[in-house]
């Protein structure tokens, strides 16, 4: 599966999906973000049982002000549309892995 682009019209119905969601606050000029980009790709496509998706926070302001997201990146891990996880800063693919699965 791909990484899906999150944004304030699909927000609610993916993070209500049924599954777990795993989502990635970030922006295109941020260099950790940029990092992280190829481990959430890996992460989608060896994880069928989890939704990766992104929401770039310079075009959806709502979004990231609605779940106080103040730095970039910020991983946030959503279970039947509640946060079950969440950290900030790049980390390597067994700290993403643990925070989806914690």
């Amino acid at each position: 599966m791909k990484v899906q682009v999150i944004n304030k019209a699909n927000f609610d119905e993916i993070v209500s999906s049924g599954k777990t969601v795993l989502v990635d606050f970030y922006a295109d000029w941020c260099g950790p973000c940029r990092m992280l980009k190829p481990i959430l790709e890996d992460v989608a496509k060896e994880r069928e049982d989890i939704i990766v998706g992104k929401v770039n926070v310079d075009e959806e302001d709502y979004l990231a002000s609605r779940y106080g997201v103040f730095s970039i990146p910020t991983l946030i891990v959503f279970k039947n549309g509640e946060i079950v996880n969440q950290a900030s800063g790049a980390r390597p693919k067994a700290q993403v892995l643990a925070l989806v699965d914690g």
